[in-house]
């Protein structure tokens, strides 16, 4: 029987370089000493079964290898004369999918690599990535990488903010912007998108005879480690550095920490998880969700329908053809999304006809795009308040800067409608601030 390690060396082989057969069986050669007739087919099955999308671990090769009946009954039948001929010492190589080639990412082939482009050393590139997740097992917050807050959503969940610390962070921002915000994303998507926005993904709503509004569940850490791993094995990163580079934009909460967030999202936030607050988290969730997006887009169009996405929120909107199907549609829309590894909030699915307020992330789409009249109301009330009686009464949230949070709110219901921001303008205008500015 073959040894382990000619198994493993022969994988290495397989994943070391160029994918194309003819490759594979030259780097096999110099591991085998040899042209074995029974390596060319061997590797066009491994083509087929592993090499035409994301790149493969080095042990999911070994399984292959080892389940491939027709290379075990050849290994045995030359037990006798096969042996190891040369180690291979070969620095792996990017190998990113068809349509990455062109992207221009940096190559990074080596852990040493990936530690000079970020300027750290290799130690401390381990202990930011935390990879053995020992960061979840410290109760001394001072040598946690991030800083935890728990937002109550209603009385049965809840979402936990995870903010990196400062030197993470950087590393983080430097993997944004020197190879996330390189890869073109889907049309569809307008949340954290340079040029789009909240009034970009409403827009081809506006007028729309039907709009199925639909949700995804714990959006951020519903996506994990080991997804955004292999979504970095795609880009052509070597398994290693993707999964440092995993590692780094990934993060398991500690016990003391998610037990807050409830039981039903306990799983999802003890493993490694897009952490929601990391300046990556954003780019890598539309990334991960392209495929959602491309099979969203493809049931939308053959259904006579728009689709737009702007983080967790879904929106569809069409005419007479849509509204016959819309209540069908939303049940292929949703199996689409699990069979994506996401989950639809089936309680937060709205099917709205233009007899109805049709909204979407929060903004009125009728007949033009508009802010809720329950939320211009509500503004106008606390901008008139504090007109009236000042300020301090007002800041029930403890706002360190009332003022610039009154005047970005403000700012929002102008950009969607000139005409009610201006009429909230004039009251802003009017109140008398501390010194200060914050109450």
């Amino acid at each position: 029987m073959f040894t382990p390690s000619l198994v493993q060396l022969l994988a290495s082989a397989f994943v070391a370089g160029d994918a194309a057969p003819d490759a594979i069986v030259e780097r096999s050669i110099r591991v085998l000493g040899r042209r074995w007739r029974w390596l060319r087919p061997l590797a066009v099955r491994y083509q087929k079964a592993l090499a035409k999308g994301t790149r493969p671990r080095h042990s999911d090769v070994v399984g292959f290898l080892h389940a491939d009946k027709r290379f075990c009954r050849a290994i045995e039948r030359h037990s006798k004369t096969l042996e190891i001929s040369q180690w291979l010492e070969d620095s792996p190589t990017m190998q990113p999918v068809a349509a990455a080639r062109n992207w221009k990412l940096p190559r990074i082939e080596t852990i040493g690599k990936l530690a000079t482009w970020l300027d750290v050393t290799p130690g401390e590139l381990e202990w930011f990535a935390d990879l053995d997740e020992l960061g979840n097992k410290q109760r001394n917050p001072r040598l946690q990488h991030y800083w935890y807050r728990v937002l109550q959503k209603d009385s049965a969940s809840a979402r936990l903010i995870e903010a990196p610390k400062k030197r993470l962070k950087e590393l983080q921002q430097r993997i944004l912007g020197g190879i996330l915000e390189r890869i073109p994303m889907h049309d569809a998507v307008h949340g954290f998108r340079k040029g789009r926005s909240i009034q970009t993904f409403c827009a081809p709503h506006v007028g729309q005879r039907i709009v199925l509004k639909m949700d995804l569940q714990d959006f951020f850490p519903s996506i994990s480690g080991a997804r955004v791993q292999s979504l970095f094995r795609t880009f052509g990163y070597p398994e290693g550095v993707a999964d440092l580079l995993g590692g780094l934009c990934s993060n398991a909460a500690p016990k003391e920490i998610w037990k807050a967030v409830g039981r039903k999202t306990q799983l999802l936030y003890c493993r490694p998880h897009l952490p929601q607050g990391a300046p990556t988290s954003p780019a890598l969730a539309n990334l991960c969700a392209y495929h959602v997006d491309c099979r969203l887009s493809g049931l939308a169009e053959v259904a006579g329908a728009r689709y737009t996405r702007y983080a967790d929120d879904l929106a569809f909107s069409g005419g007479e053809d849509f509204e016959k199907c819309a209540e069908r549609f939303g049940i292929h829309a949703a199996a689409i999304v699990a069979e994506e590894g996401f989950a639809v909030h089936h309680r937060k699915t709205r099917i709205m006809r233009q007899s109805v307020r049709q909204h979407v992330a929060g903004l009125v789409v009728n007949e033009r795009l508009n802010v809720r009249r329950t939320d211009f109301d509500e503004l106008k009330a606390i901008l008139t308040n504090c007109l009236r009686v000042g300020p301090a009464s007002q800041n029930r949230e403890g706002h360190v800067d009332f003022r610039a949070h009154l005047q970005g709110r403000v700012a929002f219901v102008k950009a969607i409608h000139l005409e009610k921001g201006t009429k909230l303008e004039r009251i802003l205008e009017g109140i008398e601030w501390e010194p200060n500015g914050g109450q």
